[in-house]
């Protein structure tokens, strides 16, 4: 499904040259669950850009379900976005003055300018938060606006979804209702891949990678994984 070979990126800053990624290798398949981890540097939110297409690699291959996307124009790359990759991010990414109902619906709105409520309160449904669909982000808490959050990136039905810290400002709590939430998703047969720079978090992939330099230092399976409670 995803197969990378010898996967470079560099950054031209002036006179000054930055190697973010070195000769990577990587393939996942349908339904893996793979966890990131690595020091601040390391490549691995680089790694994470060029995976979800919002990035181009400088040099390598990089295919995506059968198809080379290293030549693909932008809008190209933006429409096998919007069909394959679903995200999340740290720090929800919410409009502050727009219901969860309508944050949900907003990549409806980018990729067919249609929006399907009943999909977007079927996903709050899912996630646990129906009967606040009407609620503003300044009415939920953070865990409730991170499940939002993940409702939104399964609005298009993506078969892969990147969560980049998912779990970085929230509880204890909250962060063992949305590893929970994305192990469900993931044993319905969707592909996650997770950069966390927790190992407790970690533990609840199927894999873990580390990085450092540039460069996978590891790609081992976990024997012992966390189930959700």
């Amino acid at each position: 499904m995803i197969k990378i070979s010898n996967l470079t990126k560099t950054y031209h800053m002036g006179d000054v040259s930055l190697q973010a990624l070195s000769g990577v290798s990587l393939e996942i398949e349908q339904g893996d669950f793979i966890a990131i981890m690595g020091p601040s540097g390391s490549g691995k939110s680089t790694l994470m850009n060029l995976l979800g297409l919002l990035d181009t690699p400088s040099s390598g291959n990089y295919q995506l379900f059968g198809q080379e996307v290293g030549q693909l124009e932008e809008d190209d790359l933006a429409q096998l976005r919007r069909k394959t990759i679903g995200f999340v991010f740290q720090q929800f990414h919410l409009l502050p003055r727009t219901s969860a109902q309508e944050n949900v619906s907003l990549p409806q709105i980018y990729s067919t300018k249609q929006v399907d409520s009943a999909k977007s309160e079927h996903l709050l449904e899912m996630v646990g938060l129906g009967n606040r669909k009407d609620h503003k982000p300044n009415e939920l808490s953070g865990g409730q606006q991170q499940r939002v959050a993940i409702a939104r990136a399964l609005v298009n039905h993506p078969k892969i979804v990147l969560a980049d810290e998912p779990t970085g400002n929230l509880d204890s709590k909250s962060e063992k209702e949305i590893m929970s939430l994305l192990c469900q998703l993931n044993e319905k047969g969707m592909t996650i891949i997770l950069v966390t720079h927790e190992e407790e978090i970690a533990n609840y992939a199927k894999r873990i990678l580390r990085m450092r330099d540039g460069k996978i230092l590891s790609d081992d399976p976990i024997k012992n994984r966390t189930r959700p409670e």
